[in-house]
Formats: structure tokens, sequence, C-alpha cells
């Protein structure tokens, strides 16, 4: 089917994502469950864990890690480069993200927002960087809000105070599962915009050509 071919990437990547986040809560539950009973606690629900702090602070503590990357890297290669690398533009040519969008204010095939113009166009030329800081944002408060839960809970299990979601914010707890995302993140993403300039795969738009010198900037 053509719908398939056309959009087989997203299909795959999204199919992928939801059978890790169901293997992710039922390996959770059962970790999750062997505390509980060790504590003396009673065991949950395999619906009140993916409901819990404890999976969902996991959850989006990943999420915002991936979102924080993404927009960073969208926006640093926006102005720094890597000679060599097909995960940078060549800094000794113009590129064709850096035409000026309104050339094309009365091309009808141009999406809206350049046709209209004004703040909607402005806003359009940086919205893919936005859009991807905003779902780190949402992603970081979230992770916050249910990382707290998660600690009250621990310390509910040892007898000791809950604490509040500021007070959360100010622990190294949190920013310990934060630092130990962002870190692997960023190391993986220099990684590969290193090894592109010397290693290839064939087919990969992510790839310079097989044939292509390792002096050749951008795919």
């Amino acid at each position: 089917m053509r719908f398939l071919r056309d959009n087989g990437l997203t299909i795959v990547l999204a199919a992928v994502s939801l059978m890790t986040v169901i293997a992710m809560i039922l390996t959770g539950w059962q970790v999750s469950n062997h505390e509980l009973t060790e504590h003396g606690a009673s065991p949950m629900t395999l619906g009140a864990y993916a409901v819990s702090g404890q999976f969902l602070s996991a959850l989006f503590e990943n999420w915002e890690s991936e979102f924080l990357q993404m927009s960073a890297y969208v926006m640093l290669t926006a102005f720094l480069f890597q000679r060599g690398s097909s995960e940078s533009r060549d800094p000794d040519e113009e590129a064709p993200q850096d035409e000026d969008p309104a050339k094309h204010a009365d091309d009808p095939e141009a999406p809206w927002p350049v046709r209209a113009g004004g703040m909607i166009r402005s806003l359009y030329s940086y919205s893919l960087g936005l859009s991807l800081a905003a779902l780190f944002l949402v992603s970081f408060l979230l992770h916050l809000r249910y990382s707290a839960e998660a600690d009250n809970a621990q310390s509910a299990l040892h007898g000791q105070p809950p604490a509040g979601v500021l007070e959360h914010l100010g622990s190294a707890q949190f920013w310990f599962e934060s630092f130990q995302n962002w870190q692997s993140e960023f190391l993986s993403t220099a990684v590969l915009v290193v090894l592109s300039i010397f290693l290839r795969f064939k087919g990969s738009p992510e790839s310079k050509p097989v044939a292509a010198p390792h002096s050749q900037t951008g795919g």
C-alpha cells in the first residue's frame, strides 16, 4: 500500500514506542510490587501502577531528555558546523534553509504561514525548534510532578514525611534523574555527528553517499 510506503518510518517508530512502553509497564510493575512486598505493603494492580508516580516519573524523565536533545540539536545546527559530518551544513556554502521565506509569499504550494506573512511567518520559521522546546518543558514539568509523587511514596514506605513539589525541585534526587539522561543524549548525538564524517550507511539520509570524501559536509 502506498500509505504504508509513504509513512513507514513513522508507523514503525510509533509501533516500537508503544511496544516498549507496554514492556516498561509490565517489567516496572513487577519490580515495584517486589519492593512493596519487601516492605510489607500490598502489591499494586497493573492499572494502578500504570498511573503511579513511579511509572510516570520514569516515562516523562526519558521523554524530557529526548525532547531536550532534539530541540537543542535543531537549534544548534542552525548556526554551528562540523566539517565533514552528514549532520551539519557546509560552513562554506549557503544552505537552502537560510533562504528568506518571504520570497515564497505568493507560492500557492508554500505552507500557509509562509503565505500569511508577518509574525505568523516569523514564528513558523522557527516552529520546529520551538515545538520541541515546548515538549521538553511539558515533559520536564510532568517529570517533576510525578517524581515528587514517587519520592513521597518511597518516603511513606520508610515512615518519612512527604515533600512538596518545589522542595523536590531543589533536591539532588530530581536533578540526578534528569542529568543521568541528559548526558547520554548529548553524548550519543556528538558520536553520531563525528562518526558520520568517516562512516557510511548506504540508503540512509543520515549518511553521506558511500563514495563521498570525508571532507564533504552534509548528506
